[in-house]
Formats: structure tokens, C-alpha cells, sequence
């Protein structure tokens, strides 16, 4: 199984864990709910490439170049481990795993269903 094809299954599988909380409204809860959890694993796969993390490095002049500076800076001069710089540099260079993509749809599609869920109330 290639990882689109399981990033679209994880998504589906979170979108399906949102229940209805309403007969009619439930089901646009729902339907929002897995347009947040795609919205939260695009994010998680698109996102350190836009600010410049790729597999070659940090690209010159790029928002993350500056995010590296900021965080050598502030650390005497290196990037801590597990700090955003290196966890968006990683990515960048290995892609996220299956748990991030996993994590990311879950709480993409919690937060949007709960926040539709509120507002339609």
C-alpha cells in the first residue's frame, strides 16, 4: 500500500469515528469533521516543504532558514533536538510516519467536528 493510499484510509477511518450528534445536522458534523482530519494530514505533509525543509536542507532566504536562525541563536549556536526547527527539518527530509499522518487526522477531525458541533447548538 503506498503512503497515499493509506494517508486517504487513515482519513476515512477518522472521519468514520465521529458520531452524529443530531438527526440532519449530524451528518454535516461528520462531513466537516473529515475535511478537517484531510485538512490536518495535507497540513502534516505539505507544510515543511512551504516553509523550506527539504531533503537537501533548510532552503536559503526561506521562513525556515529564519526559524533556524532564531533557534541557534537562542540555544548558543545550535538546534536542539526534538525542538520545532529539527521536528520540521525531519520531515522535510523523511516524510512524517503513519502515527503522525494517524495523530494528525485525529485531532484535525476532532477539532473540526467539535468546533461544528458547538456552533450549529
Amino acid at each position: 500500500m503506498s503512503k497515499v493510499s493509506a494517508i486517504i484510509c487513515i482519513t476515512l477511518i477518522a472521519s468514520m469515528a465521529i458520531q452524529p450528534s443530531e438527526a440532519g445536522v449530524g451528518h454535516w458534523i461528520a462531513g466537516a469533521a473529515a475535511a478537517g482530519a484531510a485538512a490536518a494530514v495535507t497540513a502534516v505533509a505539505v507544510a515543511p516543504a512551504a516553509l523550506g525543509f527539504g531533503a537537501l536542507g533548510i532552503a536559503s532566504g526561506s521562513i525556515g532558514a529564519g526559524m533556524m536562525s532564531a533557534s541557534a541563536i537562542a540555544n548558543g549556536g545550535g538546534v536542539l533536538t526534538g525542538s520545532v526547527v529539527a521536528t520540521l527539518q525531519s520531515l522535510g527530509v523523511a516524510g512524517a510516519s503513519y502515527s503522525t499522518y494517524a495523530a494528525a487526522a485525529a485531532a484535525g477531525g476532532a477539532a473540526v467536528g467539535a468546533a461544528v458541533d458547538y456552533f450549529t447548538k
